[in-house]
């Protein structure tokens, strides 16, 4: 496991070789932008923006991230992303409810339909996300891990389209060791991991299987098989 000196290391020749100045970090309240925050602290000191983005969620997730922002001491931006998800939906759903405007009717299971409306706020997020880091010449942090990326658990065009993604190598279970290490209060790391896609949202639940597990199948490979070579 690469340690946070190494990763920050890393992170700083990606932004020297891409002429930037600092990073940009959309802190959500959860350990993955936690890690990766602090991490952007390592690779390039004072020159960190922690952009806070609410989007009709869990004031609690705000609420960690500003807390976590005060104990890493990073500068912060708040910018509160409703009103234009509001106006955003507003114009999109009379189309989609308009049969003169669609070759197929939108599918009816409640479950798929609302996966529209959710990727609308990563993408917002995105948008936010790069307003920031091209007036700054900044580049964008990402907070993937391993486990998401390797099956694909992420908005195209919302929180998958970053300058770069530290945790990329990393199992769940790597960053939240990680993220001991780097003194990321205990709640942050045991806290069930969510996008805030909508109320009550858990990444596992919509997954289908749980971080352990993933990481398990990254690292030993399927039940019964050899263990992937290194």
């Amino acid at each position: 496991m690469p340690t946070p000196e190494r990763l920050g290391g890393w992170m700083r020749e990606r932004l020297q070789a891409a002429g930037g100045a600092g990073f940009v970090v959309g802190l959500s309240g959860g350990v993955d932008s936690a890690v990766v925050a602090r991490l952007s602290q390592l690779a390039a000191p004072g020159k960190v923006v922690a952009a806070l983005l609410p989007c009709h969620g869990d004031p609690q997730d705000e609420d960690d991230a500003a807390m976590l922002a005060r104990q890493f001491g990073l500068t912060t931006v708040r910018i509160d992303l409703a009103p234009a998800y509001d106006a955003l939906i507003g114009a999109l759903q009379p189309v989609m409810a308009d049969p003169d405007y669609l070759p197929t009717k939108p599918p009816l299971d409640p479950l798929r339909g609302r996966v529209p409306l959710a990727n609308l706020k990563p993408r917002l997020r995105m948008t936010a996300l790069y307003y920031l880091a091209n007036t700054l010449n900044y580049l964008v942090a990402g907070t993937g891990n391993r486990p998401e990326i390797a099956i694909g658990y992420f908005t195209k065009w919302g929180d998958g389209g970053v300058d770069l993604l530290p945790l990329g190598r990393l199992t769940k279970r790597q960053v939240r060791a990680m993220a001991e290490e780097l003194g990321v209060p205990k709640t942050i790391i045991d806290r069930p991991p969510s996008a805030g896609l909508w109320a009550g949202q858990k990444d596992e639940e919509e997954i289908g299987i749980s971080y352990a597990d993933l990481d398990r199948y990254l690292v030993e490979g399927p039940p019964g098989a050899p263990p992937p070579s290194r």
